[in-house]
């Protein structure tokens, strides 16, 4: 197939998103075997169902788009992803105390979320847009030290997405044990391949087929 797909979280999160459309995407992801799809809470049953007895992972998302929920609740729809089959979970941090200073609060909260993953993935989304480049930095550490096995470059739903400045960046930061997602607002191969040349090792894109049939 196409060595790019293996990249690719097959992305489809707007809030009106159908059922039939859910399992469309599942199948599209089979076709081009994608690494995985990524909805939200209300469709990660779905997508297991549907994605039964292939390579595709079912990635969902928690605190999803803003990060302000609380750390117990966000550990919450961790474990009830996990009992849905979720194979992964994308995660926001709080913005908020990250940008306050409140380094603990943050580094806690992820850390709840990996307890409630039960050893599946979690994909720290710091929001880059948002942020300053030191405080990119240091969500990138932060993340590491509570255990995330990724760091994901936006939500898609604010201001901006993800720019291959920023996934350098958090490829220096992370560490070499973590893994970077870009992801928001790529739609060409071209774009693709940049972010991985910059370090990328997961992409999340509702553009998929589009970007391997280029």
């Amino acid at each position: 197939m196409n060595d790019l797909a293996s990249y690719i979280d097959h992305t489809l999160l707007k809030p009106d998103a159908t059922e039939s459309q859910i399992r469309a995407l599942c199948a599209e992801a089979r076709r081009w075997r994608f690494a995985s799809v990524c909805v939200n809470p209300r469709w990660t049953a779905t997508a297991a169902a549907e994605l039964r007895g292939s390579d595709v992972k079912v990635c969902t998302v928690i605190g999803f788009p803003l990060g302000a929920s609380v750390s117990a609740v966000k550990e919450f729809e961790a474990r009830q992803a996990v009992a849905d089959g979720a194979d992964e979970l994308d995660m926001v941090v709080s913005v908020g105390d990250l940008k306050a200073g409140g380094d603990e609060y943050v580094r806690s909260d992820i850390a709840a979320v990996v307890r409630g993953a039960l050893g599946r993935a979690v994909k720290v989304i710091i929001e880059a847009c948002l942020l300053t480049d030191e405080e990119k930095a240091r969500a990138c550490r932060l993340a590491a030290a509570a255990g995330a096995d990724f760091v994901k470059t936006s939500t898609g739903f604010s201001k901006g997405g993800a720019t291959a400045r920023d996934v350098a960046l958090m490829r220096a930061a992370a560490g070499p044990d973590v893994g970077v997602k870009a992801a928001g607002g790529i739609r060409t191969r071209k774009e693709a391949e940049e972010m991985i040349a910059a370090g990328a090792t997961r992409i999340g894109a509702s553009a998929g087929v589009a970007i391997c049939r280029e």
